[in-house]
């Protein structure tokens, strides 16, 4: 386990989570910010991306996982991604559409936050996101970002603009991480 909340735990996905996994990158109503649902396929290839991550960097994203029922319901974490002429740490989250609303991905980002501030030691974080995923702004703002600069990013044929939410280090009210992280 990476990380603990009140109510979820974070940690490092296995092959084993490639079902879980698909029930989130292969549905399409979830995955509209990214022009559809995955095959199965690509969902391995995310996986094993994930998997790369870990060993490269120590971090990646991480299964959430529901501590009371002990199901992965989700993916939050951190990762390293091209913004502009940058590479910039990043907050992802993407969760069944089953555990949508419940506070789950801004209790599991907050997690990531602290976790990037503390443990990985960063003066700033962020959550790049595209301007028609509305809900995944609303998680960046609770986590006490604001709107950094936009860019237009290119994925599967498609013009996407999208802005950048950051956080620095000091800017919101924080806590270290669970006694796990």
């Amino acid at each position: 386990m990476i990380l603990e909340t009140a109510r979820l735990s974070l940690r490092e996905m296995t092959q084993d989570d490639l079902d879980a996994l698909g029930r989130i990158l292969q549905d399409e109503e979830t995955m509209y910010a990214y022009e559809g649902a995955f095959s199965r396929a690509e969902t391995q290839e995310w996986l094993d991306r994930q998997l790369a991550r870990y060993q490269a960097w120590g971090f990646g994203l991480w299964a959430v996982v529901l501590k009371e029922t002990g199901e992965a319901i989700g993916q939050c974490g951190l990762t390293m991604q091209p913004w502009k002429d940058l590479e910039v740490l990043e907050i992802g989250y993407l969760f069944q559409r089953t555990f949508w609303h419940r506070g789950y991905a801004t209790e599991a980002a907050r997690a990531c936050r602290e976790y990037a501030f503390h443990v990985l030691d960063r003066e700033e974080v962020c959550s790049i996101i595209r301007d028609t995923n509305l809900p995944s702004q609303r998680v960046a703002l609770r986590t006490g970002m604001t709107v950094k600069d936009h860019w237009v990013k290119h994925y599967r044929g498609v013009d996407m603009p999208h802005s950048r939410y950051v956080v620095r280090r000091g800017a919101c009210q924080t806590s270290r991480p669970g006694p796990l992280g």
